[in-house]
C-alpha cells in the first residue's frame, strides 16, 4: 500500500486520467459529500462483496474515507487477497475538502 495526497489526487483528477476511485465509507457519508469514487462500504470489502473491482487486482487502485483510516484498512486486507497497487487517500475527505472546501 502506498499512500496518495489530496493535492496528487486532485491533479490527476483535474487531468482526466482513468483512475479506480474507491469510496469505502457508508452510503450515508458518500451522499453527503463524495469525488466520484465507486461505493464499497469497508463491510463490504471485508465480506468480500467485491465484484465491481475484482477485475482491479493488477491496476492502481485509490480508496479513500473520512480521515484515511478505513481505506488503509481495506488497502492491506485487499492487498491480503492479490491486488497489487493499492493505494490509501492519506487523511481521506476530511484533508481533500480541507484543501479545497468546495470539492472538485
Amino acid at each position: 500500500m502506498q499512500n496518495i495526497s489530496a493535492e496528487e489526487l486532485k491533479q490527476r483528477l483535474e487531468k482526466n486520467e482513468k483512475l479506480n476511485l474507491v469510496d469505502v465509507r457508508e452510503p450515508d457519508e458518500n451522499a453527503a459529500f463524495n469525488i466520484g469514487g465507486t461505493l464499497i462500504p469497508l463491510g463490504k470489502i471485508q465480506a468480500m462483496q467485491i465484484e465491481e473491482i475484482e477485475n482491479l487486482k493488477e491496476n492502481e487502485v485509490i480508496f479513500y474515507c473520512r480521515s484515511g483510516s478505513r481505506s488503509m484498512i481495506a488497502c492491506l486486507f485487499l492487498e491480503s487477497f492479490g491486488f497489487k497497487n493499492t493505494k490509501n487517500l492519506g487523511g481521506g475527505m476530511l484533508e481533500w475538502q480541507k484543501k479545497f472546501d468546495n470539492g472538485r
